[in-house]
């Protein structure tokens, strides 16, 4: 079993890296692709639109959809899907076309999404300690990797559909690699097996109150990851008048310690407890968003955006492992519905902010996101309820470590 759960955690880990690999070709490829196909920045912006409520659909329908067929099915043909649809974007050639190729490409993403997340949540199951935020990592460094591949072909002139086409290819390569490790659906079901239910209960069909309350918090929290993704440049180049080249290190320095948080919050999380994660981690990213906004210089608005990137580091992937462990054999309608929210708050993050800007200055909309790591913060203990008992012959230890 040891055997086939390293396999399984390593294919966990390719997947996730494919998803942000995708992800990151076509976010590189923006410019190239509104150019080609004619449009504005305006119209561009509706069109997203499209990729996000195609990527809410997406997870909404696939969670149950794994639940019943195993995500050793559901995982490598979402992943399928989205490496075929990676080349959609390039070879649109209008407005209709365009958006019709970012519905299917952000549906099959939020397919991926939300299957990958719950087989993860079946290998920590097995691990019986923390290891979901590694996964998330690798779908930072996957965006990172897009982004050089991305640089590279543009500066020899390859075309947005080569690119792509190029690219869809090796993510089926890795897809077809990775698919024969993950884990079996009656190896899943054992592991879920092994964590004992209370004496009496039943599974309910609806959804319980506190994944709505999990889901919630990922809407603010990655509403705050919005933010940052969004503005974090315009805010040095707008509040600080700083140039284009400097402030584009503000987004690097949030996505650098974002990355690097997750790899080692983990760690922190067997050793202190998932809600101290929560807890302390948006506490974190409360302090570094409020030191960016008030900050008079470059250098203390870097050190803001830094500390905010590792503070908010590890706290999505608690309420995402939280989800999925409420209930296992529900594991992936819940995960849906906590990435589905928390996806939908990303969106959100830009759409906010921008009208606030009407009202008061860029740097004291950021207060906003204060308010909801401050609120993440408060409530951190909604994860103190996680049922992670494990049944006879098996470790306790993340049970009290999720408990503290």
């Amino acid at each position: 079993m040891n055997k086939t759960l390293k396999a399984g955690r390593l294919a966990t880990f390719a997947f996730f890296a494919i998803v942000g690999f995708d992800m990151g070709m076509w976010i590189v490829h923006i410019p190239a692709i509104e150019q080609r196909v004619g449009i504005s920045h305006a119209v561009l912006g509706w069109l997203l639109l499209l990729l996000g409520a195609g990527a809410f659909t997406g997870m909404q329908l696939i969670g149950p959809l794994t639940d019943r067929f195993g995500a050793r099915t559901v995982v490598p043909a979402s992943a399928v899907l989205c490496s075929a649809a990676l080349v959609l974007p390039g070879l649109a050639t209008d407005v209709w076309t365009l958006g019709a190729a970012l519905a299917v490409f952000g549906f099959s993403s939020g397919c991926l999404d939300v299957s990958i997340n719950t087989h993860a949540v079946q290998v920590e199951r097995g691990y019986q300690r923390p290891v979901m935020s590694a996964f998330h990592a690798l779908f930072s460094i996957g965006g990172v990797a897009a982004s050089l591949v991305g640089a590279l072909t543009l500066t020899r002139g390859w075309s947005p559909a080569t690119t792509l086409g190029a690219m869809a290819l090796l993510s089926l390569g890795a897809t077809a690699l990775a698919a024969p490790a993950l884990l079996r659906q009656d190896h899943a079901r054992d592991l879920a097996a092994a964590v004992a239910a209370p004496q009496g209960v039943k599974a309910r069909r609806r959804t319980p109150p506190r994944i709505w309350i999990l889901a919630a918090l990922a809407f603010a929290l990655m509403l705050c990851e919005g933010v940052a993704n969004d503005w974090s440049a315009l805010h040095l180049k707008d509040v600080l008048d700083a140039p284009a080249s400097t402030a584009a290190l503000a987004y690097g320095a949030y996505a650098t310690a974002m990355t690097t948080g997750r790899l080692l919050a983990d760690r922190v999380a067997a050793r202190l407890g998932t809600v101290a994660v929560l807890r302390y981690g948006s506490a974190l990213a409360a302090l570094g968003m409020t030191l960016a906004a008030l900050a008079p210089n470059v250098p203390l608005a870097l050190a803001g955006w830094t500390v905010f990137g590792a503070g908010l580091s590890g706290c999505i992937p608690q309420l995402f492992s939280a989800a999925g462990h409420t209930d296992p054999a529900a594991a992936g309608a819940n995960v849906s519905r906590v990435s589905g929210l928390g996806y939908l708050g990303m969106l959100a993050g830009p759409a906010v902010i921008g009208p606030l800007t009407e009202v008061v200055p860029l740097n004291l909309t950021f207060f906003l996101p204060v308010a909801f790591c401050v609120t993440a913060s408060v409530t951190a203990r909604i994860l103190k309820t996680a049922p992670v008992t494990i049944a006879e012959g098996g470790t306790r230890e993340a049970d009290r470590a999720t408990a503290r």
